[in-house]
């Protein structure tokens, strides 16, 4: 059962506020998904920006979580960066805002996740890498590169069989401000 508050995050979005422009940008995902379903094959989403650390994060946890919601089967999702930092702490409070449940399972200045969505499903294993750490797939999967800087400076995954550019705006802008909560929301 996923929890509530996530379902109604999700039965809440205004899908008709998705302008024509954003949904061309994402028709590339959306044929990658839907030719590996087609196949019956797994659908393994490695989302890639610089520190990841924000929206590699929110992408993989999102992800993961609607395509369970959707029940889109044999979806795995990932994240990484061009450099590891570590999670940052409002992606952790909007999420946990939204009705997800993190559980610390390592202490350290980078610390590792346990995220629950469910509570009959296995959660999800987050915490910041360089995107082909050993816990990323290696083959047959897509990379959704989630910003222009990481998108520019890494124009090569080695092992991806698709590359695509699904940019969102840096919440980092908004950090210590009145607007931050909302931006990362």
């Amino acid at each position: 059962m996923i929890h509530k508050k996530i379902l109604d995050t999700v039965h809440n979005l205004n899908i008709s506020s998705v302008s024509e422009d954003r949904k061309i940008l994402l028709d590339p995902l959306i044929s990658y998904i839907q030719n590996k379903k087609d196949l019956n094959e797994a659908i393994q989403l490695n989302f890639v920006c610089t520190h990841n650390s924000r929206r590699s994060h929110l992408t993989q946890i999102w992800s993961q979580t609607c395509a369970r919601i959707f029940n889109v089967s044999k979806v795995f999702c990932y994240s990484g960066g061009t450099e590891a930092t570590k999670l940052y702490r409002t992606v952790k409070d909007t999420l946990e805002d939204q009705g997800f449940i993190f559980k610390t399972t390592k202490e350290e200045s980078n610390k590792k996740y346990e995220v629950f969505f469910s509570n009959l499903e296995k959660p999800i294993n987050t915490f910041s890498k360089v995107y082909n750490h050993k816990v990323n797939p290696v083959t047959n999967f897509a990379v959704i590169m989630t910003c222009s800087h990481a998108d520019e400076n890494c124009p090569f995954i080695p092992g991806a069989e698709k590359r695509i550019s699904v940019m969102y705006e840096d919440p980092k802008f908004y950090d210590h401000s009145v607007l931050e909560k909302e931006k990362y929301k």
